[in-house]
């Protein structure tokens, strides 16, 4: 099976609905997704995105097939933003459509998880107060992606 991969890094939102009704067109039993939103709380006033381009549109870009190759998936979209963010916007989307929802879920649920620890993102956070500070990876994140490590479909 041969997976419709839709990778994109950019600074523009991007319609959620859209994204899923091109997966939900591909004929699929179920479509999956999951739709990150920058938190707020603790004085955050902005996060603040770098990426390589080039680099991490590969990047995902293997991410999104690596998921097409453990599951039967009809489709994958992987849509990152980078730039000055406020909290309550959408920061990524990860979907992906298969004939049954078991793989749809688990495929969505793969691909946040390596997004989240293989993409190279640059994440800093800037304060009301004027402080503000680089996001180091959490230890968290990458217990969950490397339960990925082993497991396969």
């Amino acid at each position: 099976m041969s997976a419709a991969i839709l990778v994109r890094v950019q600074a523009a939102d991007f319609d959620v609905g859209a994204e899923l009704a091109r997966l939900e067109a591909l004929g699929g039993g179920g479509v999956a997704s999951f739709t990150g939103v920058v938190r707020g709380g603790g004085g955050l006033e902005a996060l603040e995105l770098e990426h390589h381009p080039g680099m991490t549109e590969a990047m995902m870009t293997r991410i999104a097939g690596e998921a097409a190759a453990r599951w039967p998936l009809l489709g994958v979209t992987a849509i990152h933003r980078h730039g000055r963010l406020l909290p309550g916007q959408r920061i990524v989307l990860a979907a992906a459509a298969s004939p049954h929802r078991a793989a749809a879920l688990e495929a969505t649920s793969f691909l946040i998880d390596w997004l989240k620890t293989r993409a190279p993102f640059w994440k800093k956070e800037h304060f009301t107060d004027g402080a503000s500070r680089w996001v180091e990876a959490r230890a968290e994140d990458d217990a969950a992606a490397a339960r990925w490590e082993a497991k396969r479909a």
